[in-house]
């Protein structure tokens, strides 16, 4: 089993990379993956930059090219849910695209001929991480993840995505990610670490308290790569 661990920025990936064993780099497609072990799991750990193309790119590459068998996302979020504050593990059910907008062809928001709007988390991986959750004694929420290429900074915006896909937290990676691996059949979860509120205080919240959450979405993927690693 391989598994590969997905961060969007360096910040989401160092607290991982500081754990490893065994690691080598390998530099390919104008990106760096990190290959090692963690509790004896072999992974392969990388950022892909921020936004769909990017995350689409390397998720693509990571099961491929470097034949992962599994793959964890752990990155920050916006919360977009009343329930969520700053610091909450959120654990995605479903994701959408929020701004794939071909409504003018009566199409629903987030919809393209041949795909759907939501693409499913894998129900094993995310009732392991529960699992994690209970272990731990953290509280873990579930929810809808929208993703979209802008920073989410307008409580007009932030209410819309809210509406329109009953979204519980916003981020820029993670539906393509979850298009490639339900393309190639490879079991996915996409966990974040809430970083801002998505409002017009977006962009300081989230300088403040992107490497707190970082650390606290990676802590949690590496719990549950230990816990893989028992299967």
């Amino acid at each position: 089993m391989r598994v590969a661990i997905l961060g969007a920025m360096p910040e989401e990936i160092e607290p991982i990379l500081e754990a490893l064993e065994e690691i080598h780099k390998v530099e390919y497609a104008k990106n760096s993956y990190y290959k090692g072990k963690y509790k004896g799991v072999e992974v392969v750990v990388a950022y892909s930059k921020i936004g769909c193309v990017f995350s689409t790119l390397t998720a693509t590459l990571l099961i491929e090219h470097f034949k992962c068998d599994i793959l964890l996302f752990s990155g920050v979020a916006g919360a977009i849910s009343e329930d969520l504050q700053v610091g909450d593990l959120v654990v995605a059910t479903k994701l959408c695209k929020h701004d794939l907008d071909l409504t003018a062809f009566g199409h629903p928001a987030g919809y393209v001929p041949e795909g759907n709007v939501f693409v499913y988390s894998n129900n094993d991986l995310v009732n392991l991480a529960k699992e994690v959750a209970k272990k731990k004694h953290i509280e873990l929420k579930e929810g809808i993840i929208a993703t979209g290429d802008q920073f989410v900074d307008s409580n007009e915006l932030k209410e819309k995505i809210k509406t329109t896909f009953n979204a519980d937290a916003i981020e820029m990676e993670g539906y393509p990610v979850a298009v490639v691996c339900d393309a190639f059949n490879v079991p996915f979860v996409i966990l974040r670490a809430i970083s801002d509120s998505a409002n017009d205080n977006a962009s300081v919240d989230f300088d403040e308290f992107l490497e707190q959450s970082a650390k606290q979405s990676a802590e949690f993927i590496l719990a549950m790569v230990e816990e893989l690693g028992k299967k």
